[in-house]
């Protein structure tokens, strides 16, 4: 059974492990080199939470790390395909490497994920009518 995707900015439950509570904690104040450390502290790979966590810190951070941010939200994808967070998230990445098509695929990925509708799925489309609207 796949575990529920989270995003970054999803509030934590009682369950959650406690190096998923302390990163979101961090990357809530910005504080995204304090919240890759937690991440690799806890080195929860086979987490699609964990990979998602890692690649937002990594592509939010100065100077972003948008290579290293790739590798972990394609590990998040291929742990769980319809994985939100970091569906939204890669999509945005693709815009910053100006990946218009990859970007408007995730969404397309996104808008199966999200039966009816969410979050993720409108803010990714918004990103990208901003994308297409300075072109």
């Amino acid at each position: 059974m796949l575990e529920p995707s989270r995003a970054a900015d999803i509030s934590p439950t009682k369950q959650d492990p406690t190096w998923l509570t302390e990163s979101r904690a961090s990357i809530k104040s910005e504080k995204y080199d304090q919240a890759i450390k937690q991440l690799q502290g806890a080195n929860d790979t086979s987490s699609a939470d964990w990979n998602n966590l890692m690649g937002y810190s990594l592509r939010k951070k100065q100077p972003p790390d948008l290579v290293g941010a790739e590798k972990y939200y394609q590990a998040a994808l291929k742990l769980n395909p319809e994985h939100r967070g970091a569906l939204e998230y890669y999509g945005k990445l693709k815009l910053i490497n100006n990946d218009l098509p990859g970007a408007e695929a995730l969404l397309a990925r996104l808008d199966k994920a999200c039966t009816f509708g969410c979050e993720e799925y409108t803010d990714l489309k918004e990103a990208i009518q901003k994308y297409k609207s300075k072109k």
